[in-house]
């Protein structure tokens, strides 16, 4: 097994059983201030990216977004600043 899909609370448990190669995907994502709808594991994406998520899982903060080119950007944005600490 190459990765799994997790919440953002499970990336440092099995990061330290997997390594750092290990793939992890975490949905139940939601940028800062926004509706968490139904998922009940939330964390933004910055918060995400800098506890060793490989992929991020975003649907309705753009899809549902007034703005969805800007979302996403403002989303893209924030990855960015959080890969690079």
């Amino acid at each position: 097994m190459d990765g799994v899909v997790c919440s953002a609370r499970e990336i440092e448990p099995i990061r330290k059983a997997c390594g750092a190669a290990f793939t992890l995907v975490v949905p139940g994502i939601r940028p800062a201030g926004s509706d968490h709808g139904d998922q009940k594991r939330v964390v933004t994406p910055g918060a995400a990216i800098t506890s060793g998520a490989t992929s991020l899982v975003v649907g309705r903060p753009i899809s549902q977004a007034p703005e969805p080119v800007q979302a996403a950007a403002a989303i893209l944005e924030e990855i960015s600043a959080a890969a690079m600490k």
